[in-house]
């Protein structure tokens, strides 16, 4: 059986909303043609999607399925669209999705080397968000990011770039703020909180993003763990950065949508992984200090 994408965008819009009228306002459409063109699908796929009430729309068993698999399946449609759409824009470039200053310190380095890659193609630079990367590889605005773990890698396959040492940023009075090195423990801060740990504190502190979240660490508000080479980018007259002993490493990749056959984010991956092990960041992590 085909269906075509218009109802199922419809359904999705619905289900997200739980409202046929927010998603009629949604989908600039009136709710009652909305409604109608549920039912229709309904009865096309021959299950009930929705449980209606007057005051609130549910997901079925059977909708619940749908959705699961509707929702990746429009967002991946959409992602080809824009992709082939690019690729056949006269002056195409490789878009490459990275947030200001966490990109090990080799952006620019990387940026040079591919363009001296066989079938390397302009690179566009994309500033993005906190953990935006992988879904902007997901929905085809961007080609490849470059990115710290953790991410969600659904539909994305990464090469591992780099690794290096975490250090503590501290307010400069905090009693471990002249120490060599620190643990884990001293700071309070468990295994397996790590990785989400500057993430967290953005969320908690109120701040949107780094700079901010550091302004607050120089009050002596509250504390986090950054890669080494994010903090060497970021030095505050009030913050102090202290080599963590115990720490796993931060680890840097290159991402890229899976199943990409894109010759120009071949040449970025290769140049990406040439200059972090010509720096000495690929093989082995370096010790803290």
């Amino acid at each position: 059986m085909a269906v075509e994408s218009r109802p199922l965008r419809y359904f999705v819009a619905v289900a997200e909303e739980r409202s046929f009228r927010r998603a009629a306002e949604r989908l600039g459409m009136a709710a009652p043609a909305l409604s109608r063109a549920i039912r229709n699908l309904e009865a096309e796929l021959g299950v009930r999607l929705f449980e209606r009430s007057t005051r609130v729309v549910e997901l079925t068993e059977p909708g619940a399925v749908l959705l699961a698999q509707v929702a990746p399946a429009l967002e991946a449609l959409d992602a080809a669209v824009r992709r082939a759409q690019r690729a056949s824009a006269p002056n195409r470039s490789v878009l490459l999705a990275v947030k200001a200053d966490a990109d090990g310190g080799l952006l620019e380095d990387v940026l040079a080397a591919t363009a001296a890659e066989p079938d390397a193609e302009p690179v566009a630079v994309r500033l993005c968000g906190w953990r935006e990367h992988a879904r902007l590889l997901r929905t085809g605005e961007a080609d490849a990011a470059l990115m710290f773990e953790p991410y969600d890698s659904g539909g994305i396959d990464a090469d591992v770039v780099a690794v290096e040492p975490r250090v503590a940023a501290l307010p400069v009075d905090h009693a471990l703020a002249g120490a060599a090195r620190v643990r884990l423990a001293d700071l309070g801060i468990g295994l397996g909180e790590v990785d989400e740990r500057a993430e967290r504190d953005i969320g908690e502190q109120g701040v949107h993003d780094l700079a901010q979240l550091l302004a607050l660490i120089g009050l002596g508000v509250t504390m986090t763990v950054l890669p080494r080479s994010v903090a060497a980018r970021y030095p505050r007259q009030g913050v102090a950065y202290v080599p963590i002993e115990d720490c796993p490493p931060a680890a840097l990749v290159i991402a890229w949508p899976e199943r990409s056959r894109n010759r120009g984010v071949a040449a970025l991956v290769r140049a990406a992984v040439a200059v972090a092990e010509s720096r000495g960041m690929g093989a082995a992590v370096e010790a803290p200090g």
